[in-house]
């Protein structure tokens, strides 16, 4: 596609631009927790520990830290389901470079899960 080219997907701007993205956004949620267990499970874990964090007498600086973790898996998740749902569209059958980008998904989620049992740890023993 050349510079001067416009994609045919890209139609509004401005305002209308914001509007429908929006819109997308809230599809993509609705879709994860309506597809995605694992979504619904990383949520669930964000609500517990948003309720532990209100319980427990932690400085506001360790209860940013907490949030920004949970939210982090979420966004990581979200990515991870994006990408199974890419593969699994382009083909079902099995291929070694399928797996590999399922299992990358896989191991960024593991990486943000392991990152919120440490930001915890760290933060109740400090």
């Amino acid at each position: 596609m050349q510079d001067t080219e416009k994609s045919p997907f890209k139609g509004k701007t401005g305002l209308g631009r914001l509007v429908n993205a929006a819109s997308y956004s809230m599809d993509g949620l609705k879709a994860a927790w309506s597809h995605e267990a694992a979504f619904r499970q990383v949520c669930l874990l964000a609500i517990m520990g948003a309720g532990l964090m209100v319980w427990l007498p932690l400085p506001p600086l360790s209860r940013a830290i907490i949030v920004f973790a949970h939210l982090f898996s979420i966004v990581v998740e979200l990515i991870n389901s994006a990408i199974e749902a890419a593969v699994d569209h382009t083909s079902l059958k099995e291929h070694a470079l399928a797996k590999r980008a399922k299992d990358l998904g896989s191991a960024a989620q593991l990486v943000s899960l392991v990152n919120i049992a440490a930001v915890w740890l760290v933060l109740l023993l400090a």
